[in-house]
C-alpha cells in the first residue's frame, strides 16, 4: 500500500464514519479534511475536527504506521505542532508533537471497504508495462476520459515549455539559441536528435546568422562541424564544402568537430538521413536572419510549411549521402518531420514564451496549431486506441503521452479521473 492511498480515502471520506473515535477512545467527528499541501509540512492543511465536542482547527498528517512519524523526524520538527489529527492505516505507537504533547490518531484498516481496497490493489499491482486500468477503461464513461484528456494536454504542454525555459536558462536568456538547439534537436528525431543537439551547441546561432541567405557556407560549416568532411572523395560538391569549411574554420577558430561515427544511419529511410537532414536544415537556417523572432510571429501552419518545407539545395535533391545518388528526386522535409518539429519544438516555444512574457495568446496559438496537425502514431496512441479511445489531433496523441508517461506508467491512478471512478464504482 502506499500513502497516495490513505490520502486518497481521507480526501474523500471513503472510509466507515460510524461511532467515529481515536485509537484513545475520544470521539471523533470530522468537520472539513481540509486541503492538500503540496509544499513542505503536514499533508493537509486547514482541516477542521470534533474530538469530544472540542473543536480543532489545525493540519492533519497521514501515514502508514503511526510510528512513522519518528522514523521521519516530524516530532522534531516545530512546523508539525499544529498536526491536530494523524491518519494511519495502523496504529502502532503513540507519537508526540516538539512540544511533547500527544497527538489523536485516527486508525483506518478496519474501516476501508475492503473491495475499495482490492480495486486498488489491483491497479497499482498491474505489470508495469501495460495501462493499470485496462481491464476497466472501456466501463468509464467518456465525459470522464475527455475532461481528463484536456487537463493532460494542458499539463504536456506545461512539461514542454519547462524544458524550453531551462535551455533558455543555460543559454543566459539567449531565446536565438535556445530556439535554434530545440529545432535541431527536433529535427533529429529519436534517432538523431542527441547528435543533432550537440551539434547546434558547437555550431552557435550566432555564427551560423552570418551567414544569412548563403547556403552553401553554412552547408560547408554543418557539413564540417558534424564530422562529415574528413574523409577524400572524388565529388566536386564535396571538394568545395572541404574546401570551404576548412577556411570558416580557421576564420571563425571552429575546432571541436564531431566524429562521423556518431550519426546514426541504420534502420533509417534515406530520407531521414542526418546527411540529409543537415542539408534541408542549411535551406530553413539560410532563410532566416533571426529564427526565434520567425518562429513568434508565424501565425499559422500553412505559413510554417511554405518555410521549413522548402526543397534543399540541387545536390540534396539528387543524393541522401555523399557520392550516393537516389533513385528518386527529394524534396523538403516531409509532412511527418513537419509535425513533429511543430509539436516539438515550435509549440513549446511559443509556451515557454508566452509564460515568460504572460502572454496567452502565444499559448492560445501553439494549442491552436497542435488542434491543426493530425495526431501521432505511436505505440501509446495505438494502446489508448485499443481501449476505444483513438486520438483525432496532435493534441489530443500529446495528452495521451502525458497520461502514459506520468500517470500509468508511475502508478499514479488516483490522481487519475479515470483511475478514481473505476474505484468509485
Amino acid at each position: 500500500m502506499q500513502e497516495a492511498f490513505l490520502h486518497y480515502v481521507w480526501q474523500y471520506q471513503y472510509f466507515l464514519m460510524e461511532e467515529l473515535q481515536t485509537t484513545e477512545g475520544q470521539v471523533l467527528s470530522i468537520k472539513s479534511t481540509g486541503f492538500i499541501n503540496s509544499d513542505a509540512g503536514p499533508d493537509f492543511n486547514q482541516s477542521k475536527v470534533l474530538i469530544d465536542d472540542i473543536e480543532w482547527s489545525g493540519s492533519v498528517e497521514i501515514h502508514l504506521k503511526s510510528s512513522d512519524w519518528y522514523l521521519h523526524h516530524h516530532q522534531e520538527d516545530k512546523a508539525y505542532n499544529n498536526v491536530i489529527l494523524h491518519v494511519v492505516w495502523e496504529y502502532d505507537k503513540v507519537v508526540t508533537r516538539s512540544d511533547k504533547t500527544q497527538i489523536p490518531t485516527l486508525e483506518l484498516k478496519n474501516r476501508v471497504r475492503k473491495d475499495l481496497l482490492e480495486k486498488y490493489n489491483d491497479l497499482i499491482n498491474f505489470p508495469r508495462e501495460l495501462i493499470p486500468c485496462q481491464h476497466s477503461f472501456k466501463k468509464v464513461d467518456d465525459i470522464t476520459k475527455y475532461s481528463m484528456m484536456d487537463k493532460l494536454a494542458l499539463q504536456r504542454l506545461s512539461f514542454k515549455a519547462n524544458g524550453i525555459l531551462e535551455r533558455l536558462k543555460r543559454n543566459k536568456g539567449n531565446w536565438e539559441e535556445t530556439a535554434y538547439q530545440s529545432l535541431f534537436k527536433s529535427i533529429g528525431l529519436k534517432v538523431n536528435g542527441d547528435t543533432f543537439e550537440q551539434l547546434a551547441e558547437r555550431v552557435p546561432f550566432s555564427l551560423i546568422k552570418k551567414y544569412y541567405n548563403q547556403r552553401n557556407d553554412i552547408e560547408s560549416i554543418l557539413f564540417g562541424m558534424a564530422g562529415f568532411l574528413e574523409k577524400k572523395l572524388v565529388d566536386p560538391y564535396y571538394e568545395q564544402l572541404q574546401q570551404k569549411f576548412q577556411f570558416l574554420a580557421h576564420k571563425h577558430q571552429v575546432i571541436e568537430k564531431l566524429d562521423a561515427a556518431q550519426w546514426k544511419f541504420m534502420r533509417l529511410r534515406p530520407a531521414n538521413f542526418p546527411t540529409v537532414r543537415i542539408s534541408q536544415l542549411s535551406t530553413i537556417l539560410s532563410d532566416c536572419e533571426y529564427l526565434f523572432n520567425k518562429i513568434i510571429k508565424i501565425e499559422n501552419v500553412a505559413d510554417i510549411q511554405s518555410w521549413i518545407q522548402r526543397p534543399p539545395s540541387e545536390y540534396w535533391q539528387q543524393h541522401y549521402n555523399f557520392c550516393s545518388p537516389s533513385p528518386k528526386k527529394l524534396g523538403g522535409l516531409g509532412q511527418a518531420t513537419l509535425e513533429t518539429i511543430l509539436i516539438n519544438s515550435i509549440v513549446p516555444i511559443l509556451v515557454a514564451y508566452g509564460k515568460e512574457v504572460d502572454d496567452q495568446s502565444y499559448v492560445d496559438r501553439a494549442i491552436s496549431y497542435l488542434e491543426t496537425v493530425k495526431p501521432e502514431n505511436n505505440k501509446i496512441t495505438r494502446v489508448y486506441k485499443s481501449l476505444g479511445l483513438s486520438a483525432k489531433t496532435g493534441l489530443d496523441s500529446q495528452a495521451m503521452i502525458q497520461w502514459y508517461n506520468e500517470y500509468c506508467q508511475k502508478k499514479k491512478c488516483l490522481n487519475c479521473a479515470v483511475g478514481t471512478a473505476i474505484l468509485k464504482g
